[in-house]
Formats: structure tokens, C-alpha cells, sequence
């Protein structure tokens, strides 16, 4: 858009507006066409009006876009509402949530730094940075969610980053953010936190304490399974770092996925509300079921956590792990017992869906991995959607019978 438009009025006065109103409005600069919903944008480049004109832009002396692979009005509409939400100085919008997690760590890491990361994390993020960044120099340990005194003592004089998902996939395991925050910062270290689970609309890490959010946008940001893409958030130093790292490298967002995001983020508090709701009531009736020996869900009073689950966050989440009995097998003939909810590995869906983490997504990790990360062959997750409670619960009852 030319720097010297001026929508004035056509935009909203967002000042001091509550989370929903963001959820909805954040972001959006109206052009001269004065639409009311959010533009797509479907451009790789942009005319300049002189010769002047490109060079000052992409030395970055005067703003302006220069090229899609960095930016685009669409994904920096998207980028803008997450900053807002998540209360953020900036964010940074890419392809996927792994690719969200790459550019944190290829930006604000080199070789020689070490990296705590927490047991109880996403398979391919575990992947990502046993098989490729130890590969070029980044040194990486684990430790245990929860203990704290374990990530103090773990920390490094050449400890860059402590990574976590909180709450965590599948188990629902969480750590006390503010508390773990402050132990990296008395150390010169960053506290990234994965809030993929909770979405901002459930929990504000960089509130917290924490340095930099990210998320996979595939999940509950979109919310129906649609279209793939992440996003980091922190503050604006760190930020500048990122958008580096995506002019280079470019694991960009497509302005398509991000217009698809902004549409996503406008039910989000609604949708977050009912996930919870109906997880709540699936997880409190598996816990009365026979067939299941332990339910996964901080919600639940017997969940070990739930006291800081409940100060921390303003919801519990659409995710329940619980464990059946007869292992692997047991597991997998309560899957297929299913008639209703999807047998797929994503989660974030309106869609309830339902999967066998040690074989799916904690697949590729070694026995001892998932034994470190309490992925058991028993595991069940299901992540709940939108559906009438009564519903999901007809229909694992079929699960429990096959048992």
C-alpha cells in the first residue's frame, strides 16, 4: 500500500479493546477500496515509482513491501492480530508451525549454544533438533516439564534457549511459565514457550515471563483443518531476527493460509470455549469408564497439575491422552471401533479426531524416547471438536466395548 494513504476513519480505534475485539479486528488496514472484510493479496512483488523509490525500500531506510517471500499485506494482517493477541511487539508469520520453530532457533541460535529442550515435546520437534540442529553445531538436552530445580540445574553458561510446549502433546503436562522464565532470565537464557495447545485465547506466555511464542496456525487457529502455517511472536529485537532468517531462507506463510487464519481467529474465543467445554465432559466420563486405567487432562481435579493449569491458563483445552487397557493392541481395536470421530494424527479440527501417538505422531522416536516421554502403546489421544458431547461419548463407548 503507497506509505502516503491515510484510511483515517475507514480503520477501527482499537485502543483498549478486549481480546474478542482484537480476535476480530486487529490488523486490518482498509486501502482506498474501503471493503469491509480482510483483502487477499496474491502478488510475489510490488511496482515501485522510481528507481529511488525500490533502493530506499529494500535497504530498508523507508517501509514498504519489496517482495512476497518477507512480506505481504495479507500475511502481515494475520501477523499483526497475533502480536495483538498475544501481546506481543511483533510476529512473524511462516509456512508451518515446524518451520515457526526453525526460524526461532536458526535465528537466535549459532554453533556453540546449547539448548534445553523439554522431554514432553512434539515428535518432529524432537526430530528436528536431534537430526539437524546438533548436525551444525547447536548442542541440545532434555529435561522433565515440571522440575523446575531439573531445568536449573541443566543450565549452561552457553545456554541460549529453554524450549517447552506447556501444555504438552499428548500428555497435558505443564510447567509453571513464570517460575521457569525467571530461572532463565538469573541465567542469560530465553524461555520460548509452544502455545499451540492453549492458543492465546486460553494462555498469554510473553505475559508470563517467556521471550517468544510460537505456534502451529495449522491447529486451532485455523480451526477446520484447512490450510498449514505458524507463527512466532516475541519482541521486536528477536522479530527482526526472524524476518531475517525468512528473507533468506524463505519458509514463507501464503497469503491464501493467512487470509484463511484471520477468518479462523475471529471465532477463536468462541471455539475455545466450547473445545474446552466438551473436553471437560469427556475426560471427567472416560474417567468413570472401565477399560481405562488413567485419563490425561488438566482439567480433571486427579490431575497433578491442575491447580496451576487452572492459575495459568483460562481454560483447559480440547485435548484428552488417556491410556486402555491391553497395550498396543487394546489401543488400536479401540481406535478402529470408532464410527464417528476421524482417525487422523492432527488435532485443532471442529472435527473431533482421534490417534495412537507412539505410532503416529511419536513414531519415529526410538523406545527409549517415548518411554522418556511417557508415550506409552496403550496412549490414546483424542483432540475434541464441536460435536454434541453425547455424540463423542456414543461413540467411544464402542471403543470401550471392543476392548
Amino acid at each position: 500500500m503507497s506509505q502516503d494513504w491515510d484510511a483515517g476513519r475507514l480503520d477501527s480505534d482499537l485502543e483498549g479493546v478486549a481480546f474478542d475485539t482484537l480476535a476480530v479486528r486487529a490488523g486490518q488496514h482498509r486501502t482506498p477500496e474501503a471493503e469491509h472484510g480482510d483483502p487477499m493479496f496474491f502478488t510475489s512483488s510490488y511496482v515501485f515509482r522510481t528507481a529511488a523509490d525500490a533502493a530506499a525500500r529494500f535497504a530498508g531506510e523507508v517501509p514498504g513491501n519489496v517482495y512476497s517471500r518477507y512480506t505481504n499485506p495479507t500475511v502481515r494482517a494475520f501477523e499483526e492480530r497475533i502480536a495483538a493477541l498475544e501481546g506481543a511487539e511483533q510476529a512473524v508469520a511462516t509456512a508451518t508451525g515446524m518451520a515457526a520453530i526453525m526460524a526461532v532457533v536458526m535465528s537466535l541460535c549459532s554453533a556453540g549454544d546449547h539448548v534445553l529442550v523439554s522431554r514432553s515435546v512434539f515428535g518432529s520437534t524432537i526430530s528436528l533438533f536431534e537430526k539437524y540442529f546438533k548436525r551444525f553445531g547447536v548442542e541440545v538436552d532434555y529435561v522433565p516439564l515440571a522440575d523446575l530445580s531439573a531445568w536449573d540445574a541443566a543450565i549452561k553458561a552457553n545456554t541460549k534457549l529453554l524450549f517447552v510446549e506447556s501444555p504438552s502433546n499428548p500428555l497435558a503436562e505443564l510447567v509453571d511459565i513464570a517460575a521457569l522464565a525467571e530461572i532463565a532470565h538469573a541465567k542469560g537464557a530465553m524461555l520460548v514457550v509452544d502455545n499451540c495447545f492453549c492458543t492465546p485465547a486460553l494462555q498469554q506466555p510473553l505475559k508470563l515471563g517467556a521471550d517468544v511464542v510460537v505456534h502451529s496456525a495449522t491447529k486451532f487457529i485455523d480451526g477446520q483443518g484447512r490450510c498449514m502455517g505458524g507463527v512466532v511472536a516475541g519482541r521486536g529485537e528477536q522479530m527482526k531476527e526472524v524476518v531475517g532468517f525468512l528473507r533468506t531462507a524463505g519458509p514463507t506463510l501464503s497469503p491464501f493460509n493467512a487470509w484463511i487464519f484471520l477468518k479462523g481467529l475471529e471465532t477463536l474465543g468462541l471455539r475455545m470455549k466450547a473445545h474446552c467445554a466438551n473436553a471437560q465432559a469427556l475426560a471427567e466420563w472416560l474417567e468413570q469408564q472401565d477399560g481405562i486405567e488413567k485419563v490425561h487432562y488438566a482439567g480433571l481435579k486427579s490431575h497433578p497439575q491442575h491447580a496451576l493449569a487452572a492459575r495459568q491458563q483460562r481454560g483447559f483445552g480440547a485435548v484428552v491422552s488417556f491410556e486402555v487397557k491391553g497395550g498396543k493392541e487394546g489401543a488400536w481395536r479401540f481406535i478402529d471401533a470408532t464410527r464417528l470421530i476421524s482417525i487422523t494424527a492432527n488435532l485443532g479440527d471442529s472435527k473431533t479426531t482421534i490417534t495412537h501417538p507412539s505410532t503416529t505422531s511419536h513414531g519415529r522416536l526410538s523406545p527409549q524416547e517415548r518411554e522418556a516421554a511417557g508415550i506409552r502403546d496403550s496412549l490414546i489421544r483424542v483432540a475434541v471438536g464441536l460435536e454434541d458431547v453425547a455424540d463423542l461419548q456414543a461413540d467411544l463407548a464402542r471403543g470401550l466395548a471392543a476392548l
